[in-house]
Order: C-alpha cells, then sequence, then structure tokens
C-alpha cells in the first residue's frame, strides 16, 4: 500500500517520527468483530494480531494491557502484578478520554495521555505482530521489540485461553 493512502493516526505519526519500520494492514472493520475477524480477513495468525485494552485500577488509576488476540487478560493476575486491589476495563468513554482512540481502534502509539503500558511476555517472542494502528480497520505490522523499545512496555503473565466464542 503507498505511503500516502495510510490514514495519518498519531499511531502512524509517532511510528513514522520514532523511525520504526512497519507495514499498514488495511481491512474491512466489522463492529465486534475482533481479532478473529481482522486476523481472518488479512490471512494471519490471530495469536499474533495484539489487542490494546485499556484498563483500569480500583482507586481509577488507567493503564493499558497489549494481549494476543486469541487469549485474554486475567485480571486478577494484573492486578496481583502491579499492586492493584483491583483491574478493570475501562467505560469506552472514559478510554476514549485516555488514549484519544475510539474502541475497535485503539493503537499504544499516540495516545493522548502516556499511558503505564503491559505487555504479554509471549508476544516478544513472536517474529512479528500485527497491532492497531490507531483507526478501526488498521493494523501496522511490525517486529514486537517496538513495544518495549518505543512504549517502555513492561513483560507481564496474565493472559488466559479465551472463552469460546
Amino acid at each position: 500500500m503507498p505511503k500516502d493512502n495510510v490514514p495519518s493516526t498519531p499511531a502512524v505519526l509517532a511510528l513514522r517520527a520514532a523511525g520504526v519500520a512497519f507495514v499498514p494492514r488495511v481491512y474491512a472493520y466489522v463492529d465486534k468483530g475482533g481479532t478473529r475477524h481482522s486476523s481472518a480477513s488479512l490471512g494471519v495468525d490471530e495469536h499474533q494480531v495484539v489487542k490494546t485494552i485499556v484498563l483500569e485500577t480500583g482507586d481509577k488509576q488507567p493503564l493499558v494491557c497489549l494481549m494476543h488476540g486469541d487469549r485474554q487478560i486475567s485480571t486478577k493476575q494484573l492486578a496481583r502484578v502491579i499492586g492493584a486491589k483491583t483491574v478493570q476495563p475501562c467505560d469506552p468513554a472514559v478510554a476514549h478520554r485516555h488514549t484519544g482512540y475510539q474502541v475497535g481502534g485503539t493503537s499504544p502509539f499516540g495516545m493522548r495521555k502516556p499511558l503505564p503500558v503491559y505487555v504479554e511476555r509471549s508476544i516478544l517472542d513472536l517474529p512479528v505482530i500485527y497491532i492497531n494502528g490507531g483507526a478501526r480497520g488498521l493494523l501496522v505490522e511490525l517486529a514486537p521489540r517496538v513495544l518495549t523499545d518505543l512504549l517502555n512496555a513492561t513483560p507481564v503473565d496474565v493472559a488466559q485461553v479465551a472463552d469460546a466464542r
């Protein structure tokens, strides 16, 4: 895809500004299609599609957790790891306020305010990942080391098998 056809989202601009090599991957967004739809549309393994989940602690401190598309976050384990009493997903309007992105188009790059970022450790072992580029229907293909190099993401072990869908 020509560089000019890629939406100039805050995420894309942040990646370009940092000199990160990435490949934009555009697909037809489907509401509530999730990573199952995006991975099927792009012909990639859902395990390599990384979800950006905005959560908050019991005292309303926001954070981001990056998880495999075919896994869920154990919020109990994440709370233990970060020393919080509880962790739960943010309301979509609250997540938008923190990140500047709509649910379904949330990227960990170019967020409105810097938030602590946690990444499932096994994501860092993948050869390549597909993560949201800041718009619904846009993933960016890049090396997983960018998550720690650019975002200073903290590796955690909080994955659990996703419920049957």
